[in-house]
């Protein structure tokens, strides 16, 4: 795994790093059903070589970063829709590192005829992010976006912690800790990586209210005092929000008087609007139209990691790494 070291040494050397974007909706695109509570994690079962194709996909297109088809996967989650056991279920998480893994030798093998890069910082790695989605995305009613549901702390560690050690023992190299809605959840998975994980390195991104306040309205100013202080969190932002939310939300974490430790992040959604009622996609997509522009105003706002989430594609990241890297 990288160690904090080494994530500086590249973000140094490569000045901004690559996320990739959305896997389900790009699954839905490809002419997947996911209309299923599990939602990517039904195919991570079904249709295996569709999520490593995707994975490659994005790194062709300039990724470096892939995350893997686990935000969904949760032992908790794959009992109660698949009816898996333990072991089962921790299969099946590591099956999502393995096809990025698989994916990003395919990828190795075009970009890098001469050979692998063995070097932890050489800055033509490309990365792998275990995903860890909140407690809301393993109850499928929206509350990622609303933080309304109430755990104890001990009952949220319980909830990540197999999830988090089935991807570490298969190596990723970092977690992506995303879509956080609430407060006391954050705490919670901040203190169980400190004290469980504490040779793994994370970011982690929160869906927002607006462009102050955490979709459970804690201004984001706590959210960043909160976690800023572990070491461990080595990047801060928010992902599958509305675009016009970014740039200000940046912005108003840059100005926070706080000594900011990770570097900050983001990756919204393409700016189409979700029907939850009709489960459709409709509206403009200013991601696409105007990426170069979107990119630009985020990294001069303080973005040190850019990428996509909902409704956003190889395309997408391919306009990003056209900015970034003049590709």
């Amino acid at each position: 795994m990288l160690t904090r070291a080494d994530f500086r040494v590249l973000l140094a050397r490569r000045g901004t790093l690559i996320i990739d974007g959305a896997l389900a909706t790009e699954l839905e695109g490809r002419g997947h059903d996911l209309n299923h509570a599990l939602w990517s994690a039904k195919i991570l079962r079904d249709d295996p070589d569709a999520i490593q194709q995707v994975h490659l996909d994005y790194y062709l297109a300039g990724a470096d970063i892939a995350t893997t088809a686990s935000y969904q996967a949760t032992p908790q989650g794959l009992a109660d829709h698949f009816n898996m056991d333990d072991d089962a279920s921790r299969e099946l998480i590591v099956r999502s590192v393995r096809l990025a893994q698989r994916a990003r030798v395919e990828a190795y093998q075009e970009i890098c005829p001469g050979g692998l890069p063995t070097d932890e910082a050489n800055p033509g790695r490309l990365l792998i992010a275990g995903s860890i989605g909140p407690y809301g995305a393993y109850l499928a009613d929206g509350s990622e976006y609303r933080g309304d549901y109430q755990r104890t702390a001990e009952e949220f560690k319980d909830f990540h912690r197999p999830r988090m050690q089935a991807l570490v023992d298969a190596c990723v190299d970092l977690l992506a800790i995303e879509t956080m809605p609430s407060m006391p959840e954050i705490s919670a998975v901040c203190s169980l990586l400190e004290t469980e994980f504490h040779d793994v390195v994370a970011w982690l991104s929160c869906s927002l209210k607006d462009a102050e306040h955490l979709s459970d309205g804690t201004p984001m100013n706590d959210v960043l005092a909160l976690a800023s202080p572990y070491e461990q969190i080595v990047a801060f932002g928010v992902n599958c929000v509305p675009i016009q939310l970014v740039e200000p939300a940046l912005q108003y974490l840059s100005s926070a008087d706080i000594d900011l430790k990770p570097v900050l992040l983001c990756y919204p959604n393409s700016g189409e609007i979700w029907n939850a009622k009709s489960k459709t996609w409709s509206g403009p997509k200013p991601y696409g139209h105007a990426a170069g522009n979107q990119v630009k105003k985020w990294t001069a706002a303080g973005a040190k990691l850019v990428g996509g989430c909902c409704k956003t594609g190889p395309k997408d990241i391919m306009a990003i790494a056209k900015v970034l890297r003049g590709g």
